[in-house]
């Protein structure tokens, strides 16, 4: 089973999907900048500087000590907001997207789609959901999942958290839920990383593995237009 392309998914946040090395090397510069209040972080400068003297004496590059202590930041976790936007009005209007990849969903209408040769994501801000499709040879158990994919969840460097995982019954079939918090990434402009929620789906038909992801601001209100979303999914 290919945990890259689910790995993707997983530690999704502001853009719907986390880059690789280039994604971090923008939060390495988002880290010293000015926040969203126009401050400037002076705790992430202050880490990052004093990486660089301590590389430096060592005769290490700074780029390169300034990327771990940024890694080595990022893999705590954020303290939630204390008053978390992305609640999804009760007042939404939901629409059918048919994948050519054989899978249909409800989405909030509006939302930015992002296609991917093997999956498409809806966003808005911080507020995200997306289908993941993988070759598996078998339908997960709730057993697999927390020795495979939890496992490949909590060795990220987004600081995920798993709190629950259980086989379900979905109108598309069985399934098996993870429950998770994460950091999200950086926002491009504002340079704030936030604690994210978030639930996955996982969904097996004829070798083909679905991993349906939900993510929104930790304490955001959304178990309602989750449900929905979740109960939603079909095999086409």
């Amino acid at each position: 089973m290919s945990y890259r392309l689910q790995g993707r998914l997983f530690l999704t946040g502001v853009t719907g999907f986390l880059g690789g090395a280039r994604g971090k090397g923008r939060a390495a510069l988002n880290c010293v900048g000015p926040g969203p209040s126009t401050k400037p972080n002076i705790r992430g400068a202050l880490t990052i500087s004093l990486a660089c003297a301590a590389a430096t004496l060592a005769g290490a590059p700074c780029a390169k000590a300034a990327n771990r202590a940024i890694i080595q930041a990022q893999a705590s976790p954020l303290p939630p907001e204390k008053s978390p936007p992305g609640d999804i009005p009760d007042t939404q209007v939901f629409v059918e997207y048919r994948s050519p990849l054989g899978f249909s969903l409800k989405v909030p209408e509006g939302w930015a789609r992002r296609g991917e040769p093997q999956g498409v994501s809806f966003t808005s801000a911080y507020d995200g959901v997306g289908v993941r499709m993988a070759a598996a040879s078998g339908r997960p158990t709730a057993a697999s999942v927390k020795r495979d994919q939890a496992a490949a969840l909590e060795k990220s460097s987004a600081a995920v958290r798993v709190t629950k995982i259980a086989e379900v019954k979905l109108p598309a079939g069985a399934a098996v839920q993870i429950v998770f918090s994460s950091n999200s990434e950086p926002n491009p402009v504002t340079g704030k990383a936030i604690r994210l929620e978030n639930e996955q789906y996982l969904f097996w038909k004829d070798g083909k593995l679905a991993t349906l992801t939900l993510y929104a601001p930790y304490g955001a209100d959304n178990a309602d237009q989750w449900r929905l979303m979740a109960r939603s999914f079909r095999w086409r």
